[in-house]
């Protein structure tokens, strides 16, 4: 069985980098009858905190990414990475190092003033320490003893077959002074003991991968497939950070865009399927494979992920976009009861807009009474347009209140005075919306109701 996991580390919330490579391995995992595990790598105790794992659980589950067990805490297995040490000191695989932290910055100043790379120069290996006193006060780190020739060579599920040279790998260190494991050396016990065969990550950690490896065969452990997705960088090029905007997951979510639009967006970031660009997420995980995602960075676009949500909100059921508004804080001092079928007036309404916030913002006219402004009131609502204004608030009183019906009482105003339709439905717009721009002016004079317009158009009237 496949078996693939997301492992982000609780030091703040889940970027979008992080999102995509949780949604490659969810997607592998979810094709093919697979399993999915989440696990929290908290061993850095001075950044993690739990306010970060929240963040990184309520992205997770608002995107939809359910786990099939988890989250696993490493912090919590701190015993069986001291049983795995032992067995690699045991079989000379490993060894404990007394430098200093000082002698670690002389070490690596020294050989850039010779021009080396600096790295670890394996001091403390037994065959170099032999006649070495160990220093009073010192807690080592247990290192490994990476091989001193050879290649490690893999075959990468996106970037193809990869060989690195055990030469340029030096002795990293598998536990630190104070017991918990390093990154290199923690990964490789979970993965193996969660019995994972797929490990999906972004490609900077190409540079682990092959020390990982190592560890690997080291403890005769079986390897897992690797795959490494290309990172995701700003318009411009450069990595994204914050100056490109939000990054944070549930950022997007406040302002306004729907999971499966972020999911279809960062889907789209690396991977395609023909000339798809707007699909669901039962339709992704169907389409999904390794063959199909690029090597290279892709660039997020601020406007396309706003474009692929105005798609999904246009195809989003109505009465489901409603319940979005609805358990939001965009509206929640509205009085619901005092308007429209809120559903219907969505149908309206949500092909005008990118993001729930602006649906939101485009219901709420419908709701609340708006005030017109100054420019406004003085450019459209002139005294010559009050007779036209009167003799369809005339006609509207004795028509049946469907949008053929208003349509025709419309025409013949129209008609009487002479009129084109924007002279006469800019007007009504504003009196009963406060706005110029608005669906047909029928279609929204329906919507909002009898009792409603014709109040409105009665004290907008008393004004002119």
């Amino acid at each position: 069985m496949i078996r693939t996991r997301f492992a982000p580390s609780p030091t703040g919330f889940l970027h979008i980098g992080g999102a995509r490579t949780a949604l490659y391995a969810w997607a592998f995992a979810r094709k093919f009858g697979g399993q999915f595990i989440l696990r929290i790598e908290d061993t850095d105790q001075e950044r993690s905190s739990e306010e970060s794992v929240r963040a990184i659980l309520d992205s997770m589950t608002w995107m939809g990414l359910d786990w099939d067990e988890g989250p696993i805490y490493q912090m919590d297995r701190l015993d069986r990475y001291r049983e795995v040490a032992e067995s690699l000191i045991s079989t000379g695989h490993a060894y404990w190092c007394f430098a200093t932290p000082d002698e670690l910055v002389e070490m690596r100043e020294s050989q850039r003033r010779s021009g080396l790379k600096p790295r670890y120069d394996g001091r403390w290996r037994p065959e170099n320490a032999v006649n070495m006193t160990l220093p009073q006060g010192v807690n080592p780190v247990l290192r490994f003893k990476n091989p001193d020739s050879g290649h490690v060579v893999w075959n990468d599920l996106v970037k193809g077959q990869i060989s690195v040279s055990n030469e340029e790998l030096d002795d990293f260190v598998l536990l630190r002074g104070d017991g918990t494991p390093t990154y290199n050396f923690g990964v490789v016990v979970d993965d193996y003991d969660m019995k994972l065969t797929h490990v999906i990550r972004g490609d900077d950690h190409v540079n682990n991968t092959p020390r990982q490896i190592n560890v690997y065969s080291a403890l005769d452990f079986a390897l897992p497939q690797f795959g490494h997705v290309p990172m995701i960088l700003g318009h411009d090029g450069d990595r994204l950070s914050k100056r490109h905007g939000a990054v944070s997951v549930m950022q997007y979510k406040d302002e306004g865009v729907l999971p499966d639009a972020l999911l279809n967006y960062l889907a789209r970031l690396g991977w395609s399927h023909g000339d798809d660009e707007v699909f669901s997420r039962e339709q992704f995980v169907d389409w999904f494979d390794f063959p199909q995602v690029s090597g290279s960075p892709a660039k997020f676009d601020a406007a396309k992920l706003n474009w692929v949500n105005g798609e999904h909100i246009k195809r989003q059921d109505n009465h489901l976009l409603a319940q979005t508004i609805l358990s939001s804080n965009l509206c929640s001092k509205t009085d619901w009861e005092c308007g429209p079928d809120l559903a219907t007036l969505i149908g309206l309404l949500k092909d005008r807009v990118t993001t729930i916030n602006e649906l939101a913002d485009s219901v709420l006219i419908y709701y609340q009474e708006r005030p017109i402004s100054d420019a406004d009131r003085t450019k459209f609502l002139k005294q010559e347009i009050k007779p036209a204004l009167q003799n369809f608030y005339d006609a509207l009183h004795d028509a049946e209140w469907v949008r053929p019906a208003i349509a025709a009482c419309l025409k013949a105003s129209l008609k009487d005075f002479e009129l084109k339709m924007p002279q006469l439905a800019m007007p009504l717009r504003l009196l009963l919306t406060g706005q110029t721009q608005t669906p047909a002016i029928d279609a929204v004079i329906e919507i909002i109701g009898r009792e409603r317009v014709l109040e409105r158009l009665k004290i907008g009237l008393s004004n002119i």
